[in-house]
């Protein structure tokens, strides 16, 4: 005895419906990925391109009012800007904050500023770095 099967014959009657879904993702995660990759792209060229000065804190040493910072900027020959440095009490209180100006030619500045306080500082964090 033979059992006779029936199927459809291929392709004669258009894609299926879990064809045409697949379909339909795979072209939405094309335009997903597309969209991703321009935004990392649009957010590194204003870290990297656009980035007219940036720091770094080396070290600090806190006081009883004081926090003394040793900061590292690098920027753009000509660029003036300044670093906003901020310090917390150890409760993570902010008990200082200040903007420390740079200016003039050099592109890389060493520099220990000190950063008054309200109260004993347990840190010293670099906030940003912004050209004029």
């Amino acid at each position: 005895m033979s059992t006779v099967s029936t199927r459809l014959p291929e392709g004669r009657y258009g894609r299926s419906s879990d064809q045409r879904a697949d379909h339909k993702l795979k072209i939405a995660g094309a335009v997903l990925g597309a969209l991703l990759l321009a935004l990392v792209g649009y957010f590194a060229y204003h870290y990297v391109v656009q980035n007219k000065i940036s720091g770094e804190v080396i070290t600090f040493e806190p006081g009883k009012d004081s926090v003394r910072v040793h900061l590292e900027v690098r920027k753009d020959a000509g660029v003036s800007g300044y670093c906003t440095i901020r310090s917390q009490a150890e409760n993570g209180a902010e008990v200082g904050r200040a903007d420390f100006r740079f200016d003039g030619d050099a592109t890389r500045i060493d520099r220990a500023v000190t950063l008054r306080t309200t109260a004993p500082g347990t840190t010293a964090e670099l906030l940003g770095c912004h050209a004029d």
